[in-house]
This record gives C-alpha cells, sequence and structure tokens, in this order.
C-alpha cells in the first residue's frame, strides 16, 4: 500500500476501542447507500466520525483476516499454516504503553486455541478452557438446548462493561470487542425475527437453509435468496442497535470523549453475486469490502474516498502511543488525499491447498490473480488495465519471497465445544 499523507490528531486518546462485526458488508448499511435503514446507530456516529467509503479487509474469511486485524500484517505473517497467531498482536504493545488489555467475543477461530490471547489482560473467548470440568460439561449441554452458538451482541457488551468497570479508573485501556451476530446462520432474535421477513424463521429452517446454500448455491431459488438477505438484513439492524446501547453505557461513563473508537468488520457475506454464497476465499468487493468508522476525541465529520486497509487499524494504534507506523501503512487519522493501492489475499478453500489468491484495489480499479503454489504458475482474472496487473504481479513477487519455506506444523488438537460451534456456523473442514 502506499500514498502520501499529511498528520491529523494533534492530542492523544486516553483509550482505544475496537468494535468489529464478523461478516458485516458495507453496502448493506444506510450510510453506506443502502435502500434499508439497517444501521441508525452507526449513521449517527458517521455524523461525528471519519467514514472510509473504500476500506478493504486484508482477507475474505475470519481465520486470515481478524489476524490482520490485530497485528496489521497481512495474513502470511500474522499466522502460520495451522492458522495459529505467528505475529504479535496490538494488544502486548499496548500493554507495554501502560494499557489494560481487554478482548471480548465468541469465534473460535481466533480463540486462545490459536493462541489470540497472548497479551490481553482479560481475553473472554466464550469457550470453557480453565472452568471447573462440571460447570464445562453444564454449560455445553445447555448451550445445545438453547440452540447457542455464539454470544450474542449483549453478552459480549455486559462482560466487557464489567471488565471496564472492574479495573481502575485512572489506567488507560484498548478494549476489543467483536460481535457474531451477523455471522450466519441468520437468526435474528425476538422482534428482529420479522423486521423484514414476512413470517418467523426457526432456529432449525434458518441453518437449514444457510447450510445448503453454502453446499448448493445453485439450488438457492429467488425467494430463498430474499429471505437470507431479510434475516441478514435484521441481524445488522440488531447488532447496529446493541453497538448503541454500548456507546450509550460508555457515554454515561465519560469514556467516549476522550477515546479513540474504531468500528469495522472482519469480512462481509456474500449473496450469490458470485455463485456462491456465505464468505469462501476469494477477494470479491461483496466479501472485501467493509465499513470503517474511526471517531476521535476531536470529533470530525469527513468522509474519505482514498483505498484504506483493516491494516492500517493497527497503524493507526501505533501512531497514538507514539510508535512509528509501517512505510506500507497509513495512519486513519492522517489526511488521505490521493490514490493508494491496498493488496489482499486469502489461501484457497481447503486449509491444505496449494491455491493462493490476490487482489488489488485502488480508485482506478481492481485486479485478481491465483498462483499456483506447486507449479508457481499465476492466473490473473479481471484487471482493470495493464498498470494494475504489474503493480499485483510485483506484489505477489514479493509475497513469494517472504513465503516460508518450512513444512506447515502440525494442526493442533482442537476442542469438541469449539468443533460444535464451528460447525453450527456452517464450517465443515
Amino acid at each position: 500500500m502506499s500514498g502520501e499523507r499529511v498528520g491529523y490528531m494533534t492530542s492523544s486518546p486516553r483509550n482505544i476501542i475496537l468494535l468489529s462485526a464478523d461478516a458485516l458488508r458495507a453496502d448493506h448499511l444506510s450510510c453506506y447507500g443502502y435502500h434499508r435503514e439497517t444501521s441508525p446507530v452507526l449513521d449517527e456516529l458517521a455524523e461525528e466520525s471519519i467514514r472510509f467509503t473504500n476500506a478493504y479487509s486484508a482477507s475474505s474469511h475470519t481465520r486470515e483476516a481478524v489476524p490482520a486485524l490485530l497485528t496489521g500484517e497481512y495474513p502470511d505473517v500474522a499466522i502460520n499454516d495451522s492458522y495459529r497467531l505467528a505475529t504479535e498482536t496490538i494488544a502486548p504493545q499496548l500493554s507495554e504503553a501502560g494499557f489494560a488489555t481487554g478482548g471480548f467475543h465468541s469465534n473460535p477461530f481466533v480463540s486462545r486455541a490459536y493462541g489470540f490471547h497472548q497479551g490481553f489482560d482479560m481475553f473472554d473467548d466464550d469457550l470453557h478452557f480453565g472452568q471447573h470440568k462440571l460447570v464445562a460439561l453444564a454449560q455445553r449441554a445447555l448451550d445445545k438446548l438453547r440452540n447457542r452458538h455464539y454470544a450474542r451482541a449483549e453478552e459480549i457488551n455486559e462482560r466487557s462493561l464489567s471488565w471496564i468497570d472492574s479495573r481502575d479508573s485512572d489506567e488507560p485501556f484498548f478494549l476489543w470487542n467483536h460481535y457474531m451476530d451477523t455471522h450466519g446462520p441468520y437468526e435474528p432474535p425476538g422482534e428482529y425475527a420479522t423486521l423484514y421477513a414476512d413470517k418467523k424463521v426457526s432456529g432449525r429452517d434458518a441453518q437449514s437453509l444457510y447450510q445448503r446454500a453454502i453446499d448448493h448455491p445453485e439450488s438457492i431459488t429467488e425467494e430463498e435468496r430474499q429471505l437470507l438477505i431479510d434475516l441478514y438484513d435484521a441481524e445488522i439492524r440488531y447488532n447496529d442497535e446493541h453497538i448503541g446501547e454500548f456507546l450509550k453505557e460508555l457515554r454515561n461513563r465519560d469514556l467516549v470523549e476522550d477515546s479513540l473508537l474504531v468500528i469495522t468488520a472482519d469480512h462481509g457475506d456474500a449473496f450469490g453475486e458470485h455463485g456462491y454464497y456465505e464468505h469462501p476465499r476469494y477477494l470479491h468487493d461483496e466479501i472485501t469490502h467493509v465499513p470503517l468508522f474511526v471517531r476521535a476525541p476531536e470529533k470530525t465529520d469527513r468522509i474519505v474516498e482514498t483505498p484504506v486497509s483493516t491494516l492500517d487499524i493497527v497503524s493507526t494504534f501505533k501512531q497514538v502511543v507514539g510508535k512509528g507506523t509501517d512505510s506500507e501503512r497509513v495512519s486513519l487519522l492522517d489526511q488521505l488525499d490521493v490514490d493508494r493501492t491496498v493488496f489482499l489475499q486469502a489461501r484457497g478453500e481447503d486449509e491444505h491447498s496449494h491455491i493462493r489468491r490476490y487482489a488489488l484495489r485502488t480508485q482506478e480499479g481492481s485486479c485478481f490473480c491465483e498462483r499456483d503454489r506447486e507449479s508457481g504458475s499465476i492466473e490473473f482474472g479481471e484487471c482493470s488495465n495493464r498498470s494494475l496487473r504489474e503493480d499485483l504481479e510485483a506484489h505477489v513477487t514479493e509475497r513469494v519471497q517472504l513465503e516460508s519455506n518450512g513444512e506447515a506444523a502440525a494442526e493442533d488438537e482442537v476442542d469438541e465445544e469449539i468443533e460444535r460451534r464451528l460447525s453450527a456456523l456452517g464450517y465443515k473442514e
């Protein structure tokens, strides 16, 4: 990534708050031009924030996107071949800078089983490691009975606010909340179930439809596709409301005005635009174009069209604590007024696949390619022009040079609770 920038923020915030939503695509938010009012809270927040209209995730699925988001490194550096964290996240760096650090989520792929707890003073991944065996077994049984496979937004809010209240009020903090509500299967709760859909869909039917869309996308009728979209949009509205509740609680504690607040997503979700649903390992806009809001203590109503990456978020945090930024990254608080080239990458569908996919985005256009690790060949797909193709080819060459020649690490044993939740979320590997 490249581009000139001019410093913007003049004072450092006391706290740093990162809120990310799983599988939330930008173009389904009303403040990004969607025809439904799915995001009234974020719409209002945009009026006092920097809103990036061309923000892209570094990858298209959680196992590569979240590591990139938390480390500021491309996935091929952030994680190893077993998807374990291989690079330090921003958490230990902020801890060293004097911040209390807390992380709250319920996505098994970025749990302590894969090393993501490192550097967090409090890391609640909604799993049962470390609990008394009988308590853990009872909780698992209750989760199965309730058809519960992730913690809802209100649970994440409650846990993270409890942590905030438990710390020394004089100590600055870094908080990361990751919300799973917009991830499939789409099961909007309560009144949200029929916010856009004509009738309520049972949890079993919602899961069955979602899984069939993943496994057999060609079988999804137009009516079923619209139902999936209706349910997804309702989840967005639900999640938006609870982000609003969380911000309200922060304001009640006088924690917003002196904090740096960043809200984004790890990736989006597809609804048949390129023949697939959910978020397989491709790099099309519907699964890589993400919302991004940055609210600094100096409130700013500004729209930035310059392409940016989720990699720039960690760079921004580093700038705030005086650690400087990588030459290839930018701070999102800078005045970005020139075009940039933003790169993306994803491994093939099978975790042992030899295919690597790459893409770039600029305001001028985009370019896509695939590399076969076994043969070394590169096959280009859609490219806006020859110049972008040359830029992408040079980037791929650079990544190949950095690629480790060692054998992939053995996959760790995975807890049965993780297996159950991954299956419920549509992950069958």
